[in-house]
């Protein structure tokens, strides 16, 4: 699998790097380095990648969004009932043609 090929898959579908994982048959380490490296090329495209990060479901706490995988712990509470971190690629943002409205009069 290319690293291309998880664009389509993330497009405007959040999914976590455990979820990915499975529907490619690769293992999470494989798909966590793809991502970090993607999410490096995509800098410099018309896609956007936004990273829903972890969140501790007890006490709250947020992760930071650079952790694309889910935590065993929060360091807060020290629970374990954490919610995976979600990644989505946003497409190009619509551009406006012409500057004025067209009016069919």
């Amino acid at each position: 699998m290319f690293r291309k090929d998880l664009i389509p898959l993330l497009l405007h579908n959040p999914m976590g790097v455990a979820d990915l994982a499975k529907l490619c048959g690769a293992p999470i380490k494989e798909i966590d380095a793809d991502l970090r490296h993607l999410m490096k090329s995509l800098k410099h495209s018309e896609y956007h990648v936004k990273v829903h990060p972890a969140a501790c479901r007890k006490c709250s706490f947020v992760f930071s969004e650079q952790k694309l995988t889910r935590p065993g712990k929060c360091p807060q509470c020290r629970g374990t009932w954490i919610e995976a971190p979600l990644i989505e690629i946003l497409g190009p943002a619509p551009t406006a043609r012409g500057g004025e409205a067209y009016h069919d009069d």
